[in-house]
């Protein structure tokens, strides 16, 4: 039987074992810690995950919400662009690869694996990871190796300051995943021009927060300055027609908690939504999505309601009654984020 690559489910096998020996006491600390990072004004001058405690605290307690958040970003850009497949991947600020599990997984089918005596066959993507926290690189390669999936256990892992200064090769695709939020607006400006003048691809992601969605636009804005478009999510390369400080525009992730997850995170439901910001801009053809949608579809006795970004630049809402009949089927199984209307077979 080929080999078919590991999803959530590898990842969280993966992440198992991380944190047996390590103090539930100073696992603690290092997600509180992480958690008022994460929520709060986060230092530029030092990498955020100092030791292995910092790492295997984030590690468990964030890459599972990562892995799904770009895993989605990922497959509206699948959707725009079905016949791309990048040859090679940088991922900046990758920390212990959770947006790399997400592109060795996206690619995976059009790459092959390992045949059935389990010799790496196509390995998908060669990614290249950076980072300025060697402790995140180091677990991030542990956990690569472990997982059986050629692309990862391919992956170079290399150390880089997130700055100003970064130089980065050409590459087919740049992910730049919960990262921004980390460096100056200095910083933030070049690591996003490099991005783009590198990539034929690059896709960023960030937390759905307000100010999330605002470091989104302006790399949105700053992409399309150095001649991309837009792939995703937004139907079109238009400026963002929400008005500033009246919404953000967001997304959510449905992610599954391990009993590790569970036990990090102090929760006890098996799922939790982690909501997200992301843009996708390319250099090479691409379809948008003729509208997509952006909250969560409303379901009334005979009627869905949608808010939609259109192709034209303009926020509406649209009413799908029973009398459009397949259309109607469709919009009360469509989702929040989904393309609309939805691809025809």
């Amino acid at each position: 039987m080929p080999y078919t690559l590991p999803a959530s489910e590898a990842l969280r096998a993966a992440l198992s074992g991380l944190l047996d020996g390590l103090p539930p006491t100073q696992a603690a600390r290092a997600v509180d810690r992480l958690i008022a990072n994460y929520r709060g004004t986060t230092p530029t001058d030092a990498p955020v995950l100092r030791d292995r405690s910092d790492v295997a605290a984030y590690a468990a307690y964030r890459m599972p919400a990562t892995f799904e958040a770009v895993r989605s970003a990922l497959a509206a850009l699948r959707e725009a662009a079905p016949e791309w497949t990048p040859a090679t991947h940088t991922d900046i600020g990758g920390g212990t690869g959770a947006a790399s599990w997400a592109v060795a997984e996206a690619w995976a089918a059009d790459d092959g694996g390992m045949d059935d005596g389990g010799t790496e066959g196509g390995a998908g993507p060669l990614t290249t990871v950076l980072d300025w926290a060697e402790p995140a690189l180091a677990l991030g390669r542990e956990l690569a190796l472990a997982s059986g999936v050629p692309a990862l256990r391919a992956a170079r892992w290399e150390r880089s300051r997130i700055s100003a200064a970064i130089r980065i090769e050409s590459t087919d695709l740049v992910t730049v995943s919960y990262v921004l939020k980390e460096l100056t607006a200095a910083d933030r400006a070049a690591v996003v021009t490099e991005a783009a003048r590198a990539a034929d691809a690059v896709v960023i992601v960030e937390p759905g927060t307000p100010d999330g969605y605002q470091r989104v636009i302006e790399a949105r804005d700053r992409l399309i300055e150095a001649g991309m478009t837009i792939a995703a999510p937004c139907p079109h390369s238009a400026g963002c027609p929400i008005v500033p400080g009246s919404d953000w525009c967001h997304f959510s992730a449905r992610v599954s908690r391990s009993s590790l997850h569970r036990q990090v995170k102090g929760g006890s439901l098996p799922y939790e939504d982690e909501k997200f910001s992301y843009v996708a801009a390319t250099r090479f053809p691409a379809d948008p999505a003729p509208a997509r949608i952006t909250r969560k579809p409303q379901i009334r006795k005979g009627l869905v309601l949608l808010e939609l970004c259109d192709r034209d630049g303009t926020l509406t809402r649209q009413t799908v009654t029973k009398r459009q009949g397949p259309l109607y089927k469709s919009s009360r199984d469509a989702e929040w984020g989904d393309p609309w209307p939805p691809p025809q077979d």
